[in-house]
């Protein structure tokens, strides 16, 4: 066995854009193709939005200007520009940037120095323009390196900053942007910014009401009172309780950044909110039954923030700003002080909002020998659970890879078993269901406990509670593309939404995308995904390839599935449209409304025509 020299000459130094490009996962999360919405390209938008809304923050520029032409994105904002001789500088030097000096930006995002950077590096082109006080400089770069430095000339333009930047495709493969996810990120940042608009492609986004504005676009069922909305000086927050959701959920943001896993400002208003409710009503009420159903955006302002990551998804401060009072203390005191006083001048609430405890306590204690029972069992499957085959790496671990954690969900011994042997046992779990699931459109949350397969997937994911500890970033629901595996995914789509949409809202859940036919001669081989591919792929090899036609996935081979479920795996992700509400669409589609049903299927059903190859 030979062993490789570990000498001088081993050691290497990389520039700051080689850096970035050999481990992206450091700057960006992970890589993805798109599909998913903390996928890095769409990173990558964030970190150049983030710089305006920066200067937005200041009291610099009220407009956003955000444009993408095919793969090509354009962020224009208005502020004071980058000072001209530091154009270069602040996009290609490490830890160069104006926010080291706090008396400039407070309050902000991008501390580190290192977004903008690692958008350039990871760019396959990448152009920076500097509008101020009447002069413009212009910058262009590929994969990092300066190309062109223009000179500084006169301009009429308005200052700010223009930044155009094309994700490069060596790094991220074959990608795409999908609008749905951009667009929820502009309305983050109208929410937590009013008096900002920006325009997406022509599209204005603007907020008025702040994070009453999020819980009301965000809500899709009816609420147990009107939604309370408070705010101080640098923390803001809106809460209601639902009449049909069951689990906790939160929108939380620190300085404008979405704090997707939370972290010290939502466990400090998650228990202020506890505490002021128990002392208002004079009552130990247990947390559980004050937390079921609740729903809260939650929005705090913290000088120099410490995040958990670059990818900055989790909050890790412990005081509002260096040597300053604590998080936990100055939320506490906001909620007590808020809270208290609106209740006792709105009974109403006050009223509602006690009511619905006491129902979740009545609920909690109705069920409570149930979840033991339930409990128990998953206690037992798990010593040999033959339906979980887990991985290693989980999303509530600290661990680099912990975004690519992936549970996939499939339908009988062959699919189940094809994907088992084909999987990273490192970041890719498999659950595997009998048959077909219940249809659990309008019943309660009892029967996730008295189903076992529901039980024990809901034990997987680790969201009995909430979807703060889920163990799976991702979510994958693999059934066979025919009539019963369509109608799986129905049932399967149904369970998640009716009782744990905040997965749905969250990005978690998709569908995954495997080729219908494969097309190959001696020499290649081709999966196509649809007929217009396969057609393609026969063009391409032609003198009469060997097709076949995959009816199922237990048809593909191990090996095969292998190039379907690693990295270049399609997966189309699952978005909830605020058009219907959650309630209405599972009625209409799972409910006894037949007739309607039939109707709607006859004038939108459609018949493509497959060719034989005979």
């Amino acid at each position: 066995m030979s062993v490789e020299n570990y000498s001088e000459d081993s050691i290497r130094t990389l520039d700051w854009k080689e850096h970035i490009r050999l481990r992206p996962g450091m700057y960006i999360g992970k890589l993805g193709d798109g599909a998913s919405h903390d996928d890095g390209v769409y990173v990558l938008i964030k970190e150049v939005i983030d710089n305006a809304i920066d200067e937005f923050i200041m009291g610099f520029g009220k407009t956003i200007e955000v444009r993408i032409d095919g793969l090509k994105v354009t962020v224009r904002d208005f502020g004071r520009g980058v000072p001209l001789g530091k154009v270069v500088d602040v996009v290609s030097k490490i830890n160069t940037g104006a926010k080291y000096d706090s008396k400039v930006f407070k309050k902000t995002v991008g501390l580190n120095g290192v977004g903008t950077k690692a958008v350039n590096a990871l760019s396959s082109y990448f152009q920076i323009q500097s509008v101020r006080e009447g002069k413009t400089r212009i910058a262009d770069f590929e994969g990092g390196l300066l190309v062109a430095e223009r000179p500084e000339t006169a301009t009429t333009e308005r200052s700010g900053t223009r930044v155009t930047f094309t994700p490069d495709s060596h790094i991220f493969g074959s990608y795409r942007f999908i609008d749905d996810y951009i667009e929820k990120l502009l309305w983050n940042y109208v929410y937590l910014n009013k008096g900002l608009t920006i325009y997406f492609n022509g599209r204005k986004f603007q907020s008025q009401n702040g994070l009453h504005d999020l819980l009301t676009r965000n809500i899709d069922s009816s609420t147990c009172y009107p939604i309370v909305y408070l705010q101080d000086d640098d923390l803001e927050f809106a809460f209601t309780h639902s009449e049909t959701q069951y689990s906790e959920e939160y929108f939380s943001f620190v300085n404008g950044q979405h704090t997707t896993q939370g972290g010290t400002h939502q466990a400090a208003f998650r228990e202020a909110l506890t505490k002021t409710i128990r002392e208002f009503y004079k009552k130990d009420f247990d947390a559980n039954d004050i937390k079921t159903s609740l729903i809260v955006a939650l929005s705090i302002k913290v000088q120099e923030p410490v995040f958990e990551s670059q990818t900055k998804t989790k909050l890790g401060s412990q005081n509002m700003e260096p040597n300053g009072p604590s998080i936990r203390n100055y939320v506490t005191e906001v909620v007590k002080r808020k809270l208290d006083n609106f209740l006792h001048m709105n009974p109403e609430t006050a009223d509602a909002l006690l009511k619905k405890i006491m129902q979740s306590e009545r609920e909690r204690k109705d069920m409570a020998s149930i979840k033991k029972l339930a409990r128990e069992r998953v206690k037992k499957a798990s010593l040999h659970n033959k339906k979980l085959r887990d991985c290693r790496i989980h999303y509530n671990d600290n661990n680099p890879q912990r975004l690519n954690s992936t549970l996939f969900i499939t339908e009988g011994d062959s699919a189940s078993g094809s994907i088992t042997k084909a999987r990273d046992v490192n970041t890719q779990a498999v659950f595997s269901l009998k048959g077909k699931p219940l249809n659990c459109y309008g019943l309660t949350k009892k029967i996730v406990y008295e189903n076992e397969e529901f039980n024990l997937l809901q034990a997987a994911l680790n969201i009995e509670e909430s979807i703060e500890d889920l163990r799976y970033n991702n979510i994958v629901v693999a059934t066979d593309a025919d009539v019963d595996g369509m109608h799986i995914r129905l049932l399967l789509l149904t369970f998640f939404l009716q009782f744990f949409p905040d997965l749905v809202r969250n990005g978690h859940l998709y569908i995954l995308q495997t080729p219908l036919f494969r097309v190959r001669n001696k020499q290649k081989t081709l999966y196509c995904y649809s007929e217009k591919e396969k057609q393609e792929a026969m063009a391409e090899l032609g003198s009469k390839p060997e097709i076949t036609r995959f009816k199922g996935l237990g048809e593909i081979s191990p090996d095969e599935f292998g190039h379907f479920i690693g990295k270049n795996i399609r997966l189309d992700p699952v978005i909830f449209k605020k058009e219907m509400g959650i309630s209405e669409m599972l009625s209409f589609y799972m409910g006894k409304n037949t007739p309607e049903r039939q109707l709607f299927i006859m004038d939108n059903l459609r018949v493509e025509p497959e060719n034989i190859e005979v």
